[in-house]
Order: structure tokens, then C-alpha cells, then sequence
């Protein structure tokens, strides 16, 4: 079994990067498309996947040697002590349950020593593998946004989820976390 961990994104992870983006289409939704060039991965690790416990933590998931996938916190707001989850895998780690995982991580981490209490994520209704990462990591559903998504000329609806700090923790292992 190879050893999981959760660590904030460094420069030399730009070839991984390189290729989750180069064979997982999907990303080209949620990461720049300079995420496809060695260059391009490490202005994207630089300015969008950075580490700042004040707005936004980005964690690599690691497995083993390899970066597999990201769990982020962004827009912490620390006055009203709620945040913005997301994640995403490369294709070939997806399916073994690291994102749920990865999330429910990262959700005990914000609630125990960042304080947050509501903690918010949402998916694309037509990807029901995003919203058993939800469900899993113990985020309860709340309702649709209609057509709050545009890529394209295309709209998706949004299912909105959110994990408060006196719900239930989920029943998973968590990940280890590596802090900068």
C-alpha cells in the first residue's frame, strides 16, 4: 500500500501537473489551459495553487511519489468562518475514493485550526462521481443553482452542498496533511 499524503503544491510538481491536465480532458474546466506546458504548470502552481491560510490552500494529493490530484480551500472568509471547497483527480486516480478522502481531510483541517464552521463545495449535476466525493466527505446536499456554470455556449446546473462543523465527521481515513 502506498503511503497518502496532502501537502501544499511546489514547483517541481509541474510535470505531474503536465500530466493530469494532458490525459483528463475534463481539467480544462477547472484548471488554466497553461496547465498543459511545463512553463504554463508552474505559473499555475505559482498563482493559482498556492498556499495562503488567510484565503486560499491548495494541497497536493500525493501518492506515493506521484501528484495525483488537488483538494483546495478558497474563499475563506474568516468574519462569517466559512470557506469554498473543491478537488480534482487525474484520471487514472479517480474511482479509489483519494478525493473523498482528500476532502474530508482538508474539511477537519479547516473546522479544527482555521476555525471555519460552514464549509461549501459544489458539482455539475451530470457528474454524479463529484457528488459522491460530496456525500462521502459528509457534505449534505442543499439545492440546484440553475445554470450557475458556463463553459462555452454551454450552462450547467450546480448542486450545492455544505459540511458544518457539528455534523457528523464521515467514516473514512483521513489523509495526512504536510503544512508549509
Amino acid at each position: 500500500m502506498t503511503s497518502l499524503s496532502l501537502r501544499p503544491w511546489r514547483q517541481s510538481d509541474a510535470g505531474a501537473l503536465v500530466a493530469a491536465y494532458s490525459c483528463s480532458p475534463d481539467l480544462e474546466r477547472q484548471l488554466s489551459p497553461a496547465a498543459g506546458t511545463g512553463t504554463g504548470a508552474q505559473r499555475v502552481i505559482r498563482e493559482d495553487l498556492g498556499w495562503d491560510r488567510r484565503t486560499a490552500c491548495n494541497w497536493a494529493i500525493e501518492d506515493g511519489e506521484a501528484v495525483v490530484g488537488n483538494a483546495g480551500i478558497g474563499r475563506i472568509d474568516h468574519l462569517h468562518h466559512t470557506a469554498w471547497m473543491y478537488y480534482w483527480l487525474a484520471l487514472p486516480a479517480r474511482g479509489k475514493g483519494l478525493a473523498a478522502r482528500a476532502v474530508a481531510s482538508l474539511a477537519f483541517w479547516a473546522q479544527e485550526e482555521l476555525k471555519l464552521y460552514r464549509l461549501e463545495l459544489g458539482h455539475r449535476t451530470n457528474n454524479p462521481a463529484s457528488c459522491r466525493v460530496a456525500l462521502a466527505a459528509g457534505f449534505a446536499p442543499e439545492g440546484i443553482q440553475r445554470a450557475k456554470l458556463r463553459y462555452g455556449t454551454e450552462c450547467f446546473d450546480v448542486e450545492t452542498h455544505a459540511r458544518l462543523a457539528t455534523d457528523p465527521a464521515p467514516d473514512l481515513p483521513l489523509i495526512r496533511l504536510v503544512l508549509p
